[in-house]
């Protein structure tokens, strides 16, 4: 005889607390206490989960499509990583990226060095509207050509992240940011525009920022080095205005707004066709290697072997698996409804509208937390707090702005999250490392929420929407 499941209750805000409260306790002391690599503290969180589950009543079938279904929606950014590592390798063999390092080397001063990494990242992340092509690509050349000048590889990691952010959040061609006009309902040019209102503070402070930390950060004792440097790339790599072409096609790419999957593609082939020209001997099996496992830097000098060896589709292998995690986590919570019991009666117990925008990014910030997925901590704080934004009298671009700078811009600060993955295992640096230097990341929260408070830019409904309402 078969035994009979026991039927699921379902769970109360204060269950619903007390195990996010227990999440966020393991993969807190996990990272930050102990040093672990997100991956271990993620899957004891799962195993946890599933045995509260299985203790409540859930059985095998709802565990493993909770499982599913929260994986359903990564598959599409873990080709794309894949693919960028497959770039990443191509580009340094083809002779982009050290190019970019040696123009770099020439065009950008050493004592302006750290805030116009942040304004090239910026200004270029606007216009191709990606912050995970930003990091991987032009950002590479910046981190070489900065720990090259001696500075801190976790102050130039979060300018050029830093960056990186603001163009992916202030270009319409971004994904992100027509998903958050999208889930309040927002006209995405005047959701862009309002944006501006936390983002152009939080923009200017972190210049403001990047440019008293980047005061002497390289120094002339380094100059040596750079020539060295300098030396060794033009010597070991073909250093050409050539290599701007796949910049070329990346932003004409962005703006004719092919998908990401066929830009890199794209990209990739036409490395591939450069190498090809620029050195007609190499071997097909040889060009595979490179995208499978990296490119190998074997110039004789520790710095530029360092900076240049990496890439191919196994060094993202380590990302892809703690995604894989994160998302199964972030699907067993949507799953068994933690989450939403959690935030939904916050979000009706609300008083007035500081308190309201405050709210709404702090839960952004949690499902960033507990979920580590982008786009899951726009869309669930949306549907959870656009009844209250509508009933304080809030427009929904008050709301779509409060999605973008609680949710967005959170996931690079999570050393699970999505993001956070990738920059790290992009620039080599860990997430808690560059943390504190990513300061847009950190300011765009607090600017929104001070606009809740003092209603300074905080749009609100036309009279006559209200009163229908």
């Amino acid at each position: 005889m078969m035994k009979k499941q026991k039927t699921w209750q379902p769970v109360s805000l204060t269950e619903a607390l007390i195990v996010l409260l227990c999440m966020l306790a393991i993969m807190g002391l996990g990272v930050i206490k102990f040093g672990l690599s997100p991956q271990t503290p993620v899957m004891l969180v799962i195993a946890l989960v599933i045995l509260w589950a299985r203790v409540r009543g859930a059985d095998w079938d709802h565990i493993h499509g909770g499982i599913i279904d929260g994986i359903k929606t990564g598959i599409i950014p873990i080709f794309i990583f894949l693919l960028i590592g497959a770039l990443i390798s191509v580009w340094i063999a083809a002779g982009i990226i050290p190019s970019m390092m040696v123009f770099g080397f020439h065009l950008i001063s050493a004592q302006w060095f750290v805030p116009s990494v942040f304004l090239v990242c910026a200004i270029i992340g606007t216009s191709i509207g990606s912050a995970f092509t930003i990091i991987s690509t032009i950002g590479i050349a910046l981190f070489g050509i900065g720990t090259t000048m001696g500075i801190n590889p976790a102050l130039i990691a979060g300018a050029i992240i830093s960056g990186a952010i603001f163009g992916d959040k202030t270009s319409p061609l971004s994904d992100s940011t027509n998903l958050a006009s999208a889930i309040a309902e927002s006209d995405l040019f005047s959701h862009i525009r309002n944006l501006m209102w936390s983002t152009i503070p939080a923009f200017v402070v972190s210049l403001i920022l990047y440019t008293i930390l980047g005061t002497g950060a390289a120094t002339e004792n380094n100059l040596g080095k750079i020539n060295t440097t300098l030396a060794v790339l033009n010597q070991h790599f073909t250093i050409t205005w050539w290599a701007a072409l796949p910049l070329i096609l990346m932003l004409v790419c962005a703006i004719r707004k092919v998908p990401a999957i066929a830009t890199l593609l794209m990209n990739i082939g036409l490395a591939i066709v450069m190498i090809f020209i620029e050195q007609p001997h190499t071997a097909l099996s040889q060009i595979a290697t490179w995208i499978e496992t990296g490119f190998v830097a074997k110039t004789g000098n520790a710095g530029v072997d360092q900076l240049l060896s990496r890439g191919g589709i196994s060094a993202m292998m380590g990302t892809v698996s703690l995604i894989l995690l994160t998302l199964s986590l972030g699907g067993l919570l949507m799953k068994f409804n933690l989450i939403q019991t959690a935030m939904v009666p916050l979000a009706k117990r609300l008083n007035g509208t500081g308190a309201t925008v405050t709210a709404a990014i702090l839960a952004g910030i949690g499902v960033n937390i507990f979920v580590g997925e982008q786009y899951l901590s726009v869309i669930l704080p949306g549907k959870a707090f656009k009844t209250t934004f509508n009933d304080r009298g809030l427009a929904n671009l008050a709301l779509s702005r409060v999605l973008e700078d609680g949710g967005t811009v959170i996931n690079y600060l999570i050393p699970w999250g999505v993001a956070g993955a990738f920059a790290a295992n992009t620039l080599g640096v860990s997430t808690l490392a560059y943390l504190p230097f990513c300061f847009f990341s950190l300011l765009s929260p607090i600017f929104s929420i001070i606009s809740g408070f003092t209603g300074w830019g905080l749009k609100r409904q036309a009279p006559s929407a209200v009163k229908a309402r």
